[in-house]
C-alpha cells in the first residue's frame, strides 16, 4: 500500500513548520495571559474604559506658546475633542525651552537651529491631593534658518509645534499606562 502524494516533501515540511509555529504562538499566549499583561486601550483595572478615565484628567494652564500648544494637544487627546468629565486627577506641567544653533558658517550666522523642550509633570489625585505619578519628557525639533523673516519665523513655529506634539503624546501615553492599571 502506498500513500498518495500531495505535493511532495516541500508541502509536508511547510505543514510541519506551520503547526510548530502555531504551537509556539499558543504557548506564548498562555504565558502572557498569566503574567498580568493588560492591553493599554482595553478596560482599566476597575473595569471602566480607559477613554472615560482619561476624560477625568484636568490639565492645568501652562504658560507660554509652547505650553498652550501642549495643553491643547493633551486636552484633545484625552477627551477626543469632546467635553471632559468630573475631574478626578489634575495634571501639572512645567516647561523649559531652549534653542541651539547648528551649522554655523564662517561669518558666524547659524543656518539651522534645534528647538528643545524639557518638561516635568505631576499627576495628582484630587481626593487626597497625592502625587500618583511624575516624570520628565524631552523633545527636539530641527529646522533651517532662512533669509526671509517670514519663512524664518514660520520654520521656528513649526519646530515648536512638532516638539509640543511629541511632548503631549509622550505624557499622554505615560498617564494612560498608569491609569490603565491603577484607576
Amino acid at each position: 500500500m502506498s500513500w498518495p502524494r500531495m505535493g511532495g516533501v516541500g508541502t509536508l515540511s511547510r505543514i510541519v513548520r506551520a503547526v510548530a509555529a502555531a504551537a509556539i504562538i499558543g504557548v506564548g499566549a498562555l504565558a502572557v495571559a498569566g503574567c498580568g499583561f493588560q492591553p493599554l486601550y482595553g478596560p482599566t483595572a476597575s473595569g471602566q474604559q480607559l477613554s472615560d478615565v482619561m476624560k477625568s484628567v484636568e490639565i492645568t494652564t501652562i504658560p507660554g506658546r509652547a505650553g498652550q500648544l501642549i495643553r491643547n494637544e493633551l486636552i484633545f487627546r484625552t477627551t477626543g475633542g469632546g467635553y471632559g468629565e468630573k475631574p478626578r486627577y489634575r495634571l501639572e506641567i512645567a516647561l523649559k525651552e531652549s534653542v541651539m544653533r547648528t551649522l554655523v558658517n564662517r561669518e558666524g550666522d547659524a543656518q539651522g537651529e534645534i528647538y528643545q523642550i524639557y518638561s516635568s509633570y505631576k499627576l495628582i489625585r484630587l481626593g487626597d491631593n497625592q502625587v500618583v505619578q511624575e516624570g520628565h519628557s524631552n523633545a527636539r525639533a530641527a529646522y533651517d534658518r532662512n533669509d526671509s523673516i517670514f519663512s524664518d519665523i514660520r520654520a521656528s513655529r513649526d519646530g515648536q509645534e512638532r516638539a509640543a506634539r511629541t511632548i503631549a503624546e509622550t505624557i499622554r501615553t505615560r498617564i494612560a499606562s498608569y491609569l490603565a492599571t491603577n484607576a
